[in-house]
């Protein structure tokens, strides 16, 4: 059902009612009325429908490199909005690194608020237990998020901690943007059948280094739809209303709860806080980038098939386009001014590229990591690596090695020498198989 301007203008005026008596009742809209909504805001009439991932259907993506250019160059992070060129550290850190990072609030992210209320953090319960051969000490965490301002909106962030039990002192820790338990519980019903991986998990390779490990959902702080925007923390902010064009999306959101989650490492003996690294797959690697570019306290990032929105070159036409992002499936994890761009703008017409998302992250190391085409094409692994190119430039500026080239390497060779790395795979969408390149890696710098 499509809403008519006049019914958007009606709820509003409720919602302001309500507001002004003191009341705090979430405005209910569908993904596709929000998404409908914020056009009208734009005053853009319609947007482009996002190609499919399938090949051989009408309107199939692109999977041929010579067709995917990019057919405009990308912005230069090292070039002022006055065209000015940044020669030193200073420069980036008081001058442009604050333009990039306004102009992805404006445009891609939204700008977060604020007054973003308080977190209390409750240890809900400690376990010894064993992971693999592995003594370790679990930590049931919830973040309760002030929600005086609006009590009929309750977040409550959702993180596990789990550190060696032997450990002599405080520990390294990766903290894994992750699905929630009861979503990981539908997944190993649906797909029964399907074959487990084998060797040490991710967290028991870790553990072998004698590193802790977390797991943050989140999802706890902000629904992965366009229908929750009036909740969860985004809402709780919004007093339950609509958000404004260049209001935060999910993807901010998710990083600030991470943000938050290492609040509490930093008052947590067990962990050694200025070493705490952040991972996550497909589109929590996504939030993963957003958060290292945002939160200069995380020491190191493993970011995985993070595709379009993420690592991904907006300007490199393969796989996932701004289109399909702008969508209603995937528009809520972007600031409503995102829409324009595949409305009456192109995707030439980006202010900023996912270089420079990747610069923002300079010099803490991060490694950016994809699988092979035929599997994990959607995500572009070549764009990847074309946006980690164009980020070495401020890499080298801050005194860190870069990538080293900028030839796109063959599968599984890994450019691992710098601090700033990349490595393609040759399985599917999945972050297993560059795990153990990363440990390696990240123990030159944990």
């Amino acid at each position: 059902m499509r809403w008519s301007r006049f019914s958007f203008v009606f709820v509003g005026w409720a919602a302001l009612i309500a507001v002004a008596h003191g009341q705090c009742t979430p405005v209910q809209l569908t993904s596709e009325q929000d998404h409908q909504r914020t056009m009208d805001l734009l005053h853009i009439q319609s947007v482009r429908p996002g190609p499919s991932g399938t090949v051989g259907a009408p309107n199939a993506t692109n999977y041929d490199e010579d067709k995917a250019g990019p057919f405009s160059k990308a912005p230069d992070p090292l070039v002022l909005n006055n065209g000015k060129r940044v020669t030193s550290a200073k420069m980036w850190w008081k001058q442009r690194r604050p333009q990039i990072v306004d102009a992805f609030d404006e445009n891609i992210l939204g700008r977060m608020p604020k007054d973003v209320p308080a977190v209390h953090w409750e240890v809900v319960s400690t376990t010894n237990e064993k992971n693999g051969d592995v003594p370790v000490i679990t930590k049931k965490l919830v973040g309760h998020v002030d929600n005086s301002a609006c009590p009929a909106i309750k977040v409550d962030i959702q993180v596990t901690l789990s550190t060696p039990a032997d450990a002599k002192g405080p520990v390294p820790v990766i903290m894994q943007l992750d699905i929630s338990p009861e979503m990981m519980a539908q997944f190993a019903k649906r797909f029964a059948n399907m074959p487990r991986p084998t060797g040490p998990t991710w967290q028991q390779q870790l553990l072998a280094k004698g590193w802790g490990y977390a797991s943050y959902i989140p999802t706890s702080v902000q629904a992965d739809n366009g229908a929750g925007l009036t909740e969860g923390i985004i809402g709780l902010v919004n007093k339950g209303q609509p958000r404004s064009a260049d209001d935060w999306g999910a993807l901010r959101a998710w990083a600030w709860g991470a943000s938050r989650a290492l609040d509490y490492f930093e008052t947590d003996k067990a962990v050694d806080a200025k070493h705490v690294g952040i991972t996550g797959h497909s589109r929590y690697g996504k939030a993963s980038l957003v958060t290292m570019a945002y939160d200069a306290r995380f020491a190191i990032g493993y970011i995985s098939s993070s595709g379009e929105s993420g690592a991904k070159l907006y300007r490199h036409i393969f796989g996932e386009q701004v289109e399909n992002v702008a969508g209603t499936q995937e528009y809520h994890w972007m600031a409503g001014n995102f829409l324009k761009y595949a409305g009456p703008l192109k995707v030439d017409d980006l202010p900023v590229d996912a270089n420079e998302l990747i610069a923002l992250c300079a010099p803490r190391p991060v490694l950016i990591s994809g699988g092979a085409t035929q599997g994990d094409g959607w995500v572009d692994a070549k764009g990847m690596f074309l946006a980690a190119v164009g980020a070495d430039p401020v890499y080298q500026l801050l005194g860190a090695k870069g990538l080293g080239t900028t030839e796109f390497p063959p599968m599984l060779t890994g450019l691992t020498s710098g601090a700033l790395a990349f490595r393609q795979h040759s399985e599917g969408h999945t972050p297993m198989p560059n795990w153990p390149t990363f440990i390696e890696w990240a123990a030159r710098y944990l």
